[in-house]
């Protein structure tokens, strides 16, 4: 198989799942958490499969990472929705970090790329979080809402449009 050829597909595939999970969190209006849902010992393996099934996700694919991330720790361990975000974080970096690993021993890194997009993330999430910790878990909501909302749009174009 050459090319693009199942791009679309997996484009395709990629905005509906994004569609649910938007239309779950507009439909779920409050994701506060009072109380952990799991054992530490459960909240450890949860975790640790959601990062292995997820990064899995991200090493082949990529698109909506954060987001599914976000999702995930919110909806199966019951994080709100700021915690979730500082913890989806983490956990991208990680598996960005072992991407970019494992791209630098193979010799496939762009490092007049990948250095000023590094420095633009790191200034970008020092934004985001304090605009995270200054307004609140329904700040971090909206936000989320909206760029799922856009990456929805995005792997749409790449599906269906030109």
């Amino acid at each position: 198989m050459g090319g693009d050829a199942g791009q679309p597909d997996f484009c395709a595939s990629c905005c509906l799942i994004l569609l649910g999970v938007l239309l779950y969190t507009l439909a779920k209006k409050s994701w506060a958490a009072t109380t952990p849902r799991h054992s530490v010992r459960a909240t450890q393996w949860l975790t640790a499969g959601i990062g292995l099934v997820i990064g899995f996700y991200d090493g082949f694919f990529g698109p909506g990472t954060g987001s599914f991330f976000v999702f995930l720790l919110v909806r199966l361990l019951g994080y709100d929705f700021l915690n979730a975000s500082i913890n989806a974080k983490l956990m991208n970096v990680t598996t960005n970090i072992a991407a970019i690993a494992l791209f630098a021993l193979k010799g496939h890194v762009w490092w007049h790329f990948a250095v000023p997009l590094a420095v633009a993330n790191v200034l970008g999430s020092v934004l985001g979080t304090w605009m995270a910790l200054r307004h609140g878990a329904g700040f971090v909501r909206v936000i989320f809402i909206v760029v799922v909302g856009l990456l929805i749009l995005k792997t749409g174009w790449d599906a269906f449009g030109a």
